[in-house]
């Protein structure tokens, strides 16, 4: 027999070991490995999210119509803190060691009812922190278990098959399972809201940490740069639904009450434009690219789309307030209401901008001036609904936020970018995280 029909023979037998989904061993990916791209099941696992994100600002918008701020902004950063923490444990465990066998697949499966559950149990969250006793989290809590039981068991099957990574995958096992444990003995305790608070801060602390070690002290995983910014990229896409559903919804609220006129067509026109210019906005960071130069720097890029995902999950809430506003049944004015998707949008642009500086790390003194100018729009329409002007015509202002760094970058923006490239890539990578080629 030939080398090449060997070759071919060995390519086929391959290649059908990929049609079925039987247990197959798994160690690391190859983090260079091309064209790897978000598989149907991660997307499908996302879909999970969008109901989850969609609690959060049901019940966000709900305080915050009552003009019950600050209760709104603790459940709802909790909440987003919650959601996305536990997307992100998976998404990068699947990056390095997704090999879709019937046992990852299953253990995914489990992590869905997980996030279900913790969706399901923001109602009462919600309720019991604006009711200032104790927090009610119990079905979020377990939610988060179901989960994490998911989550330590690939973490230990990757523990077993990749010696290589058995130290990093192992820190995630321990430090996984002694947040988990604090979080359940903080449901029994049930302590006051003032000391709940505090206990959670710690947790949340212990819950960052984790990976910090993993990653830098232990040998890291092998997760893919450009896979790991994708995926990111998908769920910066899901939280901007919220915001097309709040537009949605406060469209149908001046149809409802007006029909169609010309608030209904600043509505459309603001809600839309401001979708589609966050969308734009986000994807000129070049994140790929660069972290697959300098893996050190995906914790801060990581860590910072908290806040990311939060700011346009929050917009979204806040076109939902305006919703409530419209329709003449909320318990705050137009100005108090515009404001909620303004200083979400507000806190996009500070992330983005932090996120963009510290990924490159470089300061350019003409994206600052970006920066200063997206604040402009979002001061003239609180300005305008101050002076009369109808919540239509504030949000659709508000929505030229993003358009001005759009409108710079794509006039002279991408050149300084471009030359910030050259520098970052010329860069030595930072040395802390190794980087681990599959055998």
């Amino acid at each position: 027999m030939s080398e090449t029909t060997t070759d071919a023979a060995g390519h086929a037998a391959s290649a059908r070991s990929r049609l079925n989904h039987r247990l197959r061993r798994m160690a690391g990916r190859d983090p260079a490995e091309s064209h790897r791209s978000a598989t149907p099941l991660e997307l499908f696992f996302d879909l999970t999210f969008v109901i989850a994100f969609s609690q959060a600002g049901t019940q966000a918008a709900h305080l915050l119509e009552l003009g019950h701020f600050t209760p709104a902004i603790i459940a709802f950063s909790f909440a987003v803190f919650a959601i996305t923490w536990a997307w992100i444990n998976y998404s990068w465990l699947a990056s390095a060691y997704d090999n879709d066998d019937v046992y990852f697949r299953i253990a995914t499966m489990v992590a869905m009812i997980g996030v279900l559950l913790i969706a399901l149990g923001m109602p009462r969250f919600f309720d019991s922190i604006d009711e200032g006793a104790y927090i009610d989290n119990r079905l979020m809590v377990v939610g988060y278990v179901v989960m994490r039981v998911a989550t330590i068991a690939l973490w230990l099957r990757a523990a077993r098959h990749d010696p290589p990574h058995r130290r990093a995958a192992l820190t995630y096992v321990v430090v996984i399972s002694i947040a988990q444990v604090g979080w359940i003995l903080l449901l029994i305790a049930r302590p006051p809201l003032e000391a709940t608070l505090v206990v959670s801060a710690v947790l949340v602390l212990v819950e960052l940490t984790g990976p910090v070690i993993a990653e830098s002290r232990d040998g890291g995983t092998p997760w893919h740069a450009h896979h790991i910014a994708e995926r990111y990229g998908l769920l910066v896409i899901i939280t901007l639904g919220e915001v097309v559903l709040g537009t949605v919804l406060a469209i149908s609220a001046v149809v409802e009450e007006q029909g169609w006129d010309l608030e209904a067509g600043l509505v459309v026109f603001g809600g839309t434009l401001l979708a589609f210019a966050l969308w734009w906005v986000y994807f000129t960071m070049p994140s790929g690219v660069v972290l697959a130069r300098h893996r050190r720097r995906g914790f801060v890029w990581g860590y910072g789309h908290i806040v990311v995902f939060g700011a346009l999950a929050a917009t979204g809430a806040g076109l939902h307030v305006a919703a409530y506003v419209i329709e003449g049944v909320a318990h705050i004015d137009d100005t108090q209401a515009l404001l909620t998707v303004i200083v979400p949008v507000a806190v996009f642009s500070v992330a983005l901008f932090t996120l963009y500086t510290l990924l490159l790390k470089q300061l350019d003194p003409f994206h600052i001036a970006l920066f200063l100018g997206s604040l402009v729009p979002l001061g003239l329409a609180i300005a305008a609904v101050q002076s009369g002007w109808s919540m239509g015509g504030g949000i659709a202002i508000a929505a030229f936020s993003p358009v001005v760094v759009i409108i710079g970058y794509e006039t002279v923006g991408y050149r300084h970018q471009a030359f910030a490239l050259e520098r970052t890539m010329a860069a030595e990578p930072e040395v802390g995280v190794r980087l681990a080629h599959r055998r």
